[in-house]
């Protein structure tokens, strides 16, 4: 199957998982720690990398930031155009068909104050080219958001659903897993491995949270699905995305970085 049609076909299974418990902390955890670095007193010109169906562009435009969403997957670009219209923010919202390793020139100007690339490293087979990408459309001083799958999380993650000793030993060396959603396999990697190639492209500043530093590890998925406890949870995760030793062991790397002058 054509890469474009496996993610447009996945989109309602996609969006389930948005709404479920784990995937509403992924965005809410995001926001958090972006919002401690970015202030919403005046409008940002931001850049979504394969922003998909606009869950994190749509979040921001609410803010009065205006969006460009680029992915190569048609069906996730309509959806994304749907979800900010019926925001109210579709004025704010710009969809770009494109391959986030061929940009086009002028969204690869280099004006951008912030860029996101969430979900990305997972699907590429090269780190330093895609946050190459992501820095050359930023501006000197300019925020990038980088969110991946955390190596380090996979043999606690296997400890806790498998509780299988011979699927952790396994885990340990594991460099990626496979992802039934949209059938492939997913590159995991570390804060300390893409910090370190954000610093090398320029970032003298970067900062490391966690995504999901202890739902995926309770293993009663029921409770979460219950308001009061996901409020209570989404506090915790919030509280803790930026606190040793736990942003280490989440289930998502989320790293902040400000480009060099």
């Amino acid at each position: 199957m054509d890469e474009r049609k496996k993610f447009d076909t996945a989109v309602p299974v996609w969006q389930e998982w948005q709404e479920a418990p784990w995937g509403r902390l992924r965005y809410a955890v995001a926001e958090a720690d972006l919002g401690r670095h970015i202030e919403d007193r005046r409008p940002l010109r931001v850049l979504d990398l394969g922003g998909g169906d606009g869950g994190d562009a749509v979040r921001l435009a609410a803010r009065g930031h205006r969006v460009t969403v680029v992915d190569y997957a048609p069906g996730m670009l309509a959806t994304a155009a749907r979800r900010a219209d019926e925001a109210g923010v579709g004025d704010r919202v710009t969809c770009v068909e494109a391959d986030v390793a061929a940009l086009p020139g002028d969204l690869a100007d280099g004006g951008f104050d912030l860029v996101l690339c969430h979900g990305v490293l997972p699907y590429t087979p090269d780190t330093e080219e895609t946050l190459g990408v992501a820095l050359g459309a930023l501006r000197a001083g300019g925020l990038v958001s980088v969110i991946a799958m955390n190596r380090h999380s996979e043999p606690l993650r296997a400890a806790v659903r498998t509780m299988d000793p011979e699927a952790v030993l396994a885990a340990l060396d594991a460099d990626g897993v496979h992802s039934e959603m949209f059938a492939s396999e997913l590159r995991l990697h570390t804060a300390e491995e893409v910090g370190g190639v954000l610093r090398a492209l320029g970032c003298g500043e970067v900062h490391h949270y966690g995504i999901r530093v202890f739902c995926d590890y309770i293993p009663d998925d029921a409770p979460k699905y219950d308001p009061d406890y996901y409020a209570r949870l989404e506090r915790l995760e919030i509280e803790t995305a930026g606190r040793d030793p736990y942003r280490h062991t989440a289930r998502l790397l989320h790293l902040i970085g400000r480009k060099g002058a």
